[in-house]
């Protein structure tokens, strides 16, 4: 009934374990019903947290969770660690599809790759330096244009999660850097997050604008 219970009770699981245990849960559902997303995943357009084929975003967190629980961050609404280290959850397609719609920009398989993606990255990037998250994000973009040249996608993702992990750090601190009380903050309350599933770090997902603050680097 914790965050932190159920993570320690996947990774004693081990990692075949863990995949029995989603095997078997899906192997008594029925068809189109096999896979379920938090609400913040379906808010957010991304797929199951229970996937492990694919995208595998269940092994992902097998792998990453206890390593942050170990970590002793704080993950808002999520885990009190220590206040000074927080960890937000990132998510590159929503941000990606809010500037360029569902374009396809990256690919892994060489094979794959192609002159409309290298393109579709490129004015990705050139959006956000052209000052397209400064509205919703409050914030003011500089990085190399080279980061449009990697055709996996990962260092415009990179980015991308950047951009969202800078907004939230600005919910959650004064104008000097220093953690404020969740109570405080004007755009992502407590109340906003489910306290065993989490919340994407994104302002399109949570209750009102962005805060007020001035737009910084």
């Amino acid at each position: 009934m914790t965050w932190s219970g159920y993570v320690r009770h996947a990774e004693a699981l081990g990692r075949a374990g863990f995949r029995q245990a989603l095997d078997a849960y899906r192997a008594q559902r029925p068809a189109g019903d096999k896979e379920h997303r938090r609400a913040t995943d379906r808010a957010a357009g991304a797929i199951s947290p229970q996937k492990l084929h694919g995208t595998p975003v269940g092994l992902m967190f097998f792998e990453g969770a206890p390593r942050l629980l170990r970590a002793g961050v704080t993950i808002p609404g999520i885990h009190a660690g220590d206040p000074g280290r927080l960890c937000v959850e990132a998510y590159p397609g929503l941000l990606a599809r809010a500037l360029i719609g569902r374009r396809s920009y990256k690919q892994d398989d060489p094979k794959k790759q192609s002159p409309a993606r290298e393109q579709a990255r490129r004015e990705l990037l050139a959006a956000i330096l052209d000052g397209a998250t400064r509205a919703d994000y409050g914030l003011t973009i500089e990085a190399p244009a080279s980061l449009a040249d990697d055709p996996s996608g990962d260092s415009l993702d990179a980015l991308l999660c950047a951009i969202q992990a800078a907004w939230a750090w600005r919910q959650w601190a004064d104008d000097v850097g220093q953690p404020i009380a969740p109570e405080a903050t004007r755009s992502w309350s407590m109340s906003t997050i489910d306290p065993l599933e989490g919340l994407i770090a994104d302002p399109r997902l949570v209750h009102g604008p962005p805060g007020p603050k001035s737009a910084a680097t």
